[in-house]
């Protein structure tokens, strides 16, 4: 096995997926209070699942600063994420998430709309 396979698979042992009903409501509201989770949860919400690596965005933070905004949403039961080579795609948890919070993604969305 090579290093690179070797890391990957170290990588993707490292995600750790919430379900939403496992979320409180005072971490589900933390998670949509910063405007960069916001719009990464809004950018999202446009897209097809997993279409979206998380270095494509374009955030106003540092890459460890990104990292830990995916971290939180993922924590929040938000986001699931999955590696596919050297990149890490996402998708938004809209139906379940809005199953325990309903109303709450729609106010997210509806911010800039």
């Amino acid at each position: 096995m090579s290093v690179r396979q070797s890391s990957n698979s170290a990588r993707a042992r490292g995600l750790t997926h919430v379900h939403p009903r496992d979320v409180s409501l005072q971490d589900a509201l933390t998670a949509v209070a910063d405007p960069v989770r916001r719009a990464i949860v809004r950018e999202l919400a446009g897209l097809p699942d997993w279409t979206k690596a998380c270095g494509t965005f374009d955030l106003p933070v540092t890459k460890a600063t990104r990292s830990h905004h995916f971290a939180v949403l993922r924590a929040a039961g938000l986001i699931e994420q999955r590696d596919e080579g050297p990149r890490r795609l996402n998708r938004l948890r809209y139906s379940e998430f809005d199953e325990i919070f309903p109303g709450l993604l729609d106010l997210v969305l509806a911010e800039h709309a």
